[in-house]
């Protein structure tokens, strides 16, 4: 540890002088006025109403990358209309090249960013400077929206109520968007004008060049408020109570073969449901979901995994995802980013409704309760899981508060309570969170459970130090979890340990960096990690992650390499993808290897190698992603994972595990698309199929056919087979 702590203060030393390059934000914001109109617009991408002659154009924009203040080399160009029903933007993306340009490699909502040309609206209608509603449009109109906290936590999956219709020409692309005024949320004032924060972001993907209406510091997003220009003049209606009913219908037929008698060989099922959205005032919303229904998600892919620990897999469920900011407190970013391999969330919403094994198990009722303001938020979940084989009806509790102090400060609690017949477990945490400037924060967390079944009381806590500029990212978490912490409701990557995990990330673009046309960003890092067993004191896992190459280049690619010398004592056996390792001290070397062309390319590939010694023996890994979109109506990719061990464990064995995937998009539009996954692992001779139909014949009104196939011979004995039709049609009412 002292070997790294003062490289770490060298650095510290150097890093304080460069701070000044996160510039405060502008005190005169930029301003984007819009106009009211009395007519309804007819949103097709074109621009074509009289109405959009009577808005102001918005100001230039300003370069955010790759030259940060300058002057961008394309120009964009936001006008904004609005009446009793409709807040209408229309934005000109300008290109030289016209639509040539444009880049899109699919039509899927919430797209990936870093495939796509794109704008990006983000709103903030209470002017706390701290929370966003986001809205964006590829240049087909494929919708991408989310919720933004501080900057910090983020709702991905948050789908909103709204409408973009896209043009392409040779001059650029055009994107008209109708927001309904109840999908946005601001406040009941006396005042007959308002004034919002508002920022807007364009990706042209060609060149990465990334512009905005208002400059932000590059290393943060266009959705740290703070920054944000203004959008003038508006007259929204007084924000009123309004009611969404989704309410769907499914049916479903299931066939089984190669399993016992206990299980029917096939069944028909019916089932009736929906959900209800109630906005009961600006800061407050209510959830009601009756007999839910997930078959339209997307099912989990196999992963095959040599590490020691389980698989995180994310939140795909609608429901969960709406509002998982709020009550998703913890370690739970990438492992390059703050805890190292440490996870600890003490709420995760895939304990609700689904097995250890991703199954569905059915949820007879749930409701959810959200309260957002500047000064505090809270919420609360309940939930009702049905009995299903040995698995007992089961009662859920979320409850989560926290109230804001300072500039971006915010201090909370978080109680989650899992109730069974034979007994509950009962979870407490209190969590912290302190921006102590632009560039420095601090993360803190105590949770505390106890269980009724096993009599057991545990604990986890952890404190977090961020320190984020353009040149470094610098960061130290200390957490530890003692051995009987157990969150049933929570997700906890090991117990009984003690973690210290810091890290620094470089940036660096500077007049030394070569071949400039191509290269953007040399980014070396290192993170560490240190692992001691909580009740004795022991090291029980010690690794270096250090990468002296990573280049990203202006296209997006990117080249890395990176060497971890490894040592880990452990206390108990176990057994990667079917190979035994003894329990004992291992000390070994691994090696990585990362590339990846330009993602938004018709033709992309992404390939990962590592390679060393692995325990008391050696481990080849190699992974590749092909991804083929002659056009963003048509998507093809394979994915070919491999693992061979080569004298590992206690049997020395040498033995390959091969993981294929197939997936394919296709798309009329937006709103009609047909995507279907193949995924085949020698590990257990598994082979699974998901193929489904989605048609949103309105606005998140959806018709979904679903075809599921899994086969896996658990036994080596017989092969097993399940097969899952399923048709779904729901509808959605606002009032």
């Amino acid at each position: 540890m002292k070997r790294f702590l003062l490289p770490l203060l060298l650095v510290w030393t150097g890093v304080t002088a460069q701070d000044a390059e996160v510039f405060k934000p502008d005190s005169i914001k930029k301003e984007l006025k819009a106009i009211q109109i009395h007519h309804k617009l007819k949103v097709d991408g074109v621009l074509n109403d009289e109405e959009w002659k009577l808005a102001p154009s918005s100001p230039h924009f300003t370069q955010i990358e790759p030259f940060q203040g300058n002057q961008p080399n394309h120009h964009t160009e936001v006008k904004v209309l609005y009446n009793n029903h409709f807040l209408y933007f229309g934005i000109i993306s300008k290109d030289s090249l016209g639509k040539k340009a444009i880049r899109a490699t699919d039509f899927k909502r919430d797209f990936n960013a870093l495939q796509h040309d794109l704008v990006m609206l983000s709103f903030d209608g209470f002017n706390d400077q701290r929370n966003a509603i986001s809205l964006g449009t590829n240049a087909y109109g494929v919708q991408r929206d989310l919720l933004s906290f501080d900057d910090l936590y983020y709702d991905m999956d948050w789908d909103g109520l709204w409408r973009v219709r896209t043009s392409r020409s040779d001059s650029g692309w055009v994107a008209e968007i109708a927001i309904p005024w109840q999908t946005l949320r601001y406040p009941k004032t006396a005042d007959s004008i308002q004034n919002w924060g508002v920022n807007i972001y364009r990706n042209r993907r060609l060149t990465n060049e990334v512009s905005a209406l208002s400059a932000f510091p590059r290393s943060f997003t266009a959705m740290r408020m703070n920054y944000a220009g203004k959008l003038t003049n508006l007259k929204p209606p007084p924000p009123t109570s309004n009611i969404r009913f989704q309410p769907y219908f499914l049916t479903s037929y299931d066939h089984y073969s190669g399993y016992d008698t206990s299980v029917k060989p096939e069944e028909t099922n019916f089932k009736v449901g929906g959900e209800m959205k109630w906005a009961i005032n600006t800061n407050t919303i209510f959830d009601l979901t009756i007999n839910t229904d997930f078959a339209q998600a997307d099912a989990d892919r196999q992963v095959n995994n040599v590490s020691r620990f389980s698989v995180f897999f994310p939140e795909r469920r609608q429901f969960f995802l709406e509002n998982a900011s709020l009550f998703g407190v913890g370690i739970s970013r990438n492992p390059d980013e703050s805890g190292g391999n440490m996870r600890i969330q003490p709420f995760f919403s895939r304990r609700i409704g689904l097995d250890d094994k991703g199954n569905p198990i059915p949820i007879e009722i749930g409701s959810r309760l959200v309260y957002r303001s500047d000064k505090r938020n809270f919420g609360a979940i309940l939930m009702r899981q049905k009995e299903l084989g040995d698995s007992p009806a089961t009662n859920f509790f979320v409850g989560r508060f926290s109230e804001n102090f300072g500039k971006q400060n915010r201090v909370g609690g978080l109680l989650t309570l899992k109730n069974r017949p034979d007994g509950t477990n009962l979870v407490s945490t209190v969590d912290a969170f302190f921006r102590l400037s632009d560039t420095h924060s601090l993360n803190t967390l105590v949770s505390q459970s106890s269980s009724s079944i096993t009599g057991k009381n545990g604990m986890t806590a952890y404190a977090q130090y961020f320190f984020v500029n353009n040149q470094f990212k610098i960061w130290w978490t200390q957490s530890i979890v003692t051995k009987d912490y157990d969150p049933e409701l929570g997700f906890v990557s090991r117990n009984d340990v003690v973690a210290t995990t810091p890290g620094i990330f470089w940036w660096y673009r500077g007049k030394r960096l070569p071949f400039k046309k191509w290269l953007r960003a040399w980014e070396p890092s290192i993170f560490p990690e240190f692992y001691h067993q909580a009740s004795t004191g022991k090291l029980i896992e010690r690794v270096w992650t250090i990468y002296p190459i990573w280049l990203n280049l202006q296209s997006g690619a990117y080249l890395g390499y990176s060497i971890n010398p490894t040592y880990q004592y452990l206390t108990e056996s176990f057994e990667p993808l079917g190979v035994k390792i003894g329990a004992g001290e291992y000390n070994y070397v691994r090696h990585q290897v990362y590339a990846s062309t330009d993602p938004s390319r018709v033709l992309n590939l992404q390939v990962s190698y590592s390679g060393g010694s692995y325990f008391n023996g050696y481990l080849d890994g190699a992974d590749a992603t092909l991804q083929f979109a002659p056009m963003p109506h048509v998507s093809l990719s394979g994915r070919f994972n491999r693992n061979h061990f080569s004298k590992v464990g206690e049997k020395q064995t040498t033995t390959n595990v091969d993981l294929y995937s197939i997936e394919g998009r296709f798309a009329l539009n937006p709103r009609l698309q047909l995507i279907g996954f193949y995924q085949r692992n020698s590990e257990n001779s598994s082979q699974n199929y998901n193929i489904r139909f989605s048609w949103e014949y309105q606005p998140l009104s959806y018709i979904y056919l679903v075809f599921n196939q899994q086969s896996f011979n658990p036994y080596m004995e017989r092969v097993r087979v399940e097969n899952h039709a399923i048709a779904k049609i729901s509808y959605l009412k606002q009032f």
